[in-house]
């Protein structure tokens, strides 16, 4: 279909564009922006004024649960609800049961995300088979897949002698390795970041070191084989810093931050609430302003959801038993609005956090409004004032600790390839 989108402030940041003006969809690409198109009739017209017109946005993890926790959530509910917040594409990790560690598991969670046509889904391959931590996968054969990247989500591996193999194995195919930077033994049972809060509640802690520590042997391995290496949701200040450096002295390595780390901290536990647990921890406000500067200066190149959608008894246990994660997808785009109505950056830095600098990351087509790219666009209502309530979520998971919480900037419509796949009632 042809569509023309009328009278939106587009925000392009791959090309600074920032300014209102129309734009012309055809056979699920962008055609042009400004005037029209020689011969071009448009069969439908969006009326955007008033709204912000960007690209859709590109979340760099979000567990979809399915195959292997249908009763989580699935494919189709989870794609929808990334539709619903503006997410046109998103990045699936290997941790599924069966393991992403063969080309089957691959094109069965790419076949499925099709035939729902909500949102592309992009899919890391396992690091070793099983995720067990003691064998490579395949990496050529789920290259071949279509992984966009190789790692082993949260399990750790037998030794850091297996790491060097894998980050030499993946660059001979040109894969990024993505890493959750966790050592396990520091980690040990810990469930709150080590310091005051988790000892005045008895919780045992993960200290700032788990981090650190993982991110310095990380960075020095990458140095050593000449990978490229992407950590994925960093939480402490020093780590952040170490990044930084590596980058400043030419590694090719990238990171991100999950949304909610840019809003909470250890004091949010409060009395034992059990939303508030997540992996990597909250923690310090020192920490959380430093990924907040992270962010602002690009040290952390992305925002992601890390989306994790819980049943609601996951959440009902004593605060160490229940399952760690948030449902994101719902907040990302919210919560990063409230960054620029905080001040803390402009509005173009930060849906370039959301957009092109991730798909630059995974080297896709996506993220641009440029004539040509695909039409993957999100277009919302900066000004809308509300409330998230279970009710209103759109992912199956509603477990949040946002809940309650005012927003403002809301997702008023969503295109993928051209075609509307979500469409707000304004009224």
């Amino acid at each position: 279909m042809r569509i023309v989108i009328r009278n939106g402030r587009v925000i392009d940041p791959a090309t600074r564009a920032d300014g209102v003006r129309d734009v012309y969809l055809a056979d699920g690409r962008i055609v042009a922006l400004g005037d029209a198109p020689a011969d071009y009739t448009a069969e439908r017209e969006i009326d955007a004024r008033d709204w912000i017109v960007c690209p859709g946005l590109v979340d760099l993890q979000a567990r979809l649960r399915e195959p292997g926790a249908e009763h989580k959530a699935t494919i189709a509910t989870e794609t929808h609800a990334a539709a619903a917040g503006g997410v046109t594409t998103l990045v699936c990790p290997p941790d599924t049961e069966p393991v992403v560690d063969t080309p089957a598991v691959a094109a069965l969670i790419r076949q499925r995300a099709q035939n729902a046509g909500q949102a592309h889904v992009l899919v890391l391959g396992a690091l070793t088979q099983g995720l067990a931590g003691t064998h490579l996968s395949e990496m050529g054969a789920l290259k071949d897949a279509g992984c966009i990247g190789v790692s082993n989500a949260r399990h750790p591996l037998a030794s850091t002698l297996v790491l060097r193999r894998a980050m030499e194995y993946a660059a001979t195919h040109n894969l990024t390795v993505f890493i959750h930077p966790e050592d396990h033994g520091l980690r040990n049972n810990g469930c709150a970041h080590e310091g005051e809060v988790s000892t005045r509640l008895g919780l045992p802690g993960i200290p700032e070191a788990a981090e650190t520590v993982a991110v310095a042997r990380d960075l020095a391995l990458a140095e050593q084989t000449g990978v490229r290496i992407h950590f994925s949701q960093l939480s402490t200040a020093r780590a952040v810093r170490m990044v930084a450096r590596a980058q400043y002295d030419g590694l090719p390595v990238s990171a991100d931050v999950a949304a909610h780390q840019l809003h909470l901290t250890e004091m949010d536990i409060g009395f034992f609430d059990s939303q508030c647990h997540v992996l990597p921890p909250l923690r310090t406000l020192r920490d959380r302003e430093a990924l907040r500067a992270g962010v602002t200066n690009g040290s952390l190149l992305a925002i992601c959801s890390d989306h994790q959608p819980h049943e609601a008894d996951a959440k009902l246990a004593p605060f160490p038993a229940t399952a760690s994660g948030i449902s994101g997808l719902d907040t990302l785009l919210p919560l990063t609005l409230r960054l620029v109505n905080e001040g803390v950056m402009p509005l173009a830095e930060a849906i370039a956090r959301l957009t092109w600098q991730p798909a630059q990351l995974l080297g896709i087509d996506a993220g641009a409004l440029t004539p040509g790219a695909p039409a993957d666009l999100c277009l919302f209502d900066p000004h809308q004032e509300w409330e998230l309530n279970a009710e209103i979520m759109a992912s199956r998971g509603r477990n949040s600790p946002f809940l309650g919480w005012q927003f403002k900037g809301r997702t008023m419509m969503t295109l993928l390839s051209g075609a509307v796949v979500f469409a707000r009632d304004s009224t």
